[in-house]
């Protein structure tokens, strides 16, 4: 199956997406070298079920293949690619990373698109991107995604043609390189809107890191229940299904914990296995709103049977960003699903600092409430503090931007015991009473 891509200087047009839209039934293929590893093969297909559910299509086959080597030409065997021939569905995804070669190669010989795992996260990112940043970095990483399958695209088109006194490219040649050129002037002007977009980014969180209110990012594997918690707690009113990828742009909401401290909750975009390397570059400056915060609080479904797997995934996300040494609050979310509570006990020897709840029903928040209020203890200091009226400016920051213990007057004095963050220490030192 040939596929065309119609490209011009502002936009790319692929006729693969409209045909990918109007396919409704996928047949999913996951491989695993070792029969031990059969089980895990088929929670993975599971997992991307789930994905080709999200993108709109209808899972009619899943198919484990036991693979003694990978086939460079092909990815599986012959016989496999036969046994897949004789299943009925639009389309066939791959669970694994598929080369461009590889690619084509089955296409021709299954007679229907071929796609891989990384290429459907690209298209229900492409789906779901609503936010001008979101939508400039799913389009880079598509076109990053598509560069080297460009030759694929033009096989139709004669290689070389003799002439002259020699060979001169031929039409599909020709065409190769024109789109290569187009499609890198426009990932060098979405390098440069994204640049802009950052910027301003960078200017809101600055005032965010100057205004000294404690944050919090919830992270945390796709669909674990992280936007479900953020609307329990503040009513944000923030897209919530049971879909991988519901929410992809960054929403931030005030919250007042029980202490009356105020704090802000980042609901951020979720992790998966394999998320596609092109991916994980585009939506870094997403992903850094996780380095600014004060506290990372990780959202696992431990409902799920591959929770260990999740947890250990966006652990190594946070290694990719450089933020692993952050404090975390493990959240153990869907308590109310869990049937083996043993897992519960296995999490918590596992991760310090863990709290079980349901965010549906509101179980055990009282509990993360209290963790959340000592996790930011530990992040600020207590102090006794006597200061002339003629500095009342300096109580009423440390009012907006710490937590009044106790206040009093005394003469023109006010004696004030606050809990504040360290970034205000240094305007209080010269007040500060044994």
């Amino acid at each position: 199956m040939a596929l065309r891509y119609q490209l011009t200087e502002e936009k790319i047009y692929s006729d693969q997406k409209i045909s990918l839209e109007s396919l409704k039934t996928a047949i999913l293929v996951g491989g695993y070298t070792r029969p031990k590893e059969l089980d895990l093969c088929k929670e993975h297909l599971d997992e991307l079920e789930a994905l080709a559910g999200t993108y709109g299509f209808e899972t009619v086959e899943k198919i484990p293949c036991h693979m003694r080597k990978f086939d460079a030409g092909t990815y599986l065997g012959q016989g496999k690619i036969e046994e897949i021939a004789t299943h009925v569905g639009d389309v066939v995804i791959f669970d694994d990373e598929i080369t461009p070669n590889q690619q084509k190669n089955l296409e021709q010989m299954l007679g229907r698109p071929v796609i891989d795992r990384t290429e459907l996260i690209l298209e229900i990112f492409s789906q779901r991107a609503h936010t001008k940043e979101a939508r400039l970095q799913i389009e880079l990483a598509k076109i990053r995604y598509q560069l080297p399958r460009l030759k694929r695209l033009w096989t139709h088109l004669s290689r070389q043609t003799a002439g002259g006194g020699g060979f001169t490219k031929g039409e599909g040649e020709r065409q190769i390189e024109l789109d290569r050129r187009i499609l890198k002037r426009r990932i060098s002007r979405l390098n440069q809107e994204i640049s802009e977009v950052r910027k301003n980014r960078e200017v809101q969180r600055q005032k965010r890191l100057r205004s000294g209110v404690p944050t919090f990012a919830i992270i945390g594997y796709t669909n674990a229940g992280k936007s479900t918690l953020l609307n329990e707690l503040t009513q944000a009113g923030v897209l919530s299904e049971d879909k991988l990828f519901a929410t992809l742009d960054t929403t931030t909401r005030k919250f007042i914990l029980p202490n009356h401290q105020e704090i802000l909750l980042i609901d951020t975009v979720g992790f998966i296995r394999k998320i596609p390397t092109t991916l994980v570059a585009a939506f870094r400056s997403t992903l850094e709103e996780a380095v600014y915060t004060d506290i990372l609080l990780h959202i696992v479904d431990v409902s799920h049977p591959l929770v260990e797997e999740h947890a250990d995934t966006t652990y190594e996300v946070l290694k990719e960003l450089n933020i692993s040494g952050h404090p975390v609050i493990t959240v153990l979310n869907k308590v109310d699903q869990l049937e083996n509570k043993l897992v519960l006990h296995k999490l918590r020897v596992k991760y310090p600092r863990t709290v079980a709840i349901s965010a549906t029903n509101r179980e055990g928040f009282p509990d993360l409430l209290h963790l959340m209020e000592e996790e930011l203890r530990k992040l600020r200091k207590v102090v006794h503090l006597r200061v002339p009226q003629s500095s009342y400016e300096l109580v009423s920051e440390l009012m907006t931007q710490g937590r009044v213990i106790t206040i009093d007057y005394e003469g023109n004095d006010v004696l004030i015991e606050a809990e504040i963050p360290t970034i205000l220490e240094h305007k209080v030192q010269t007040y500060v009473v044994d």
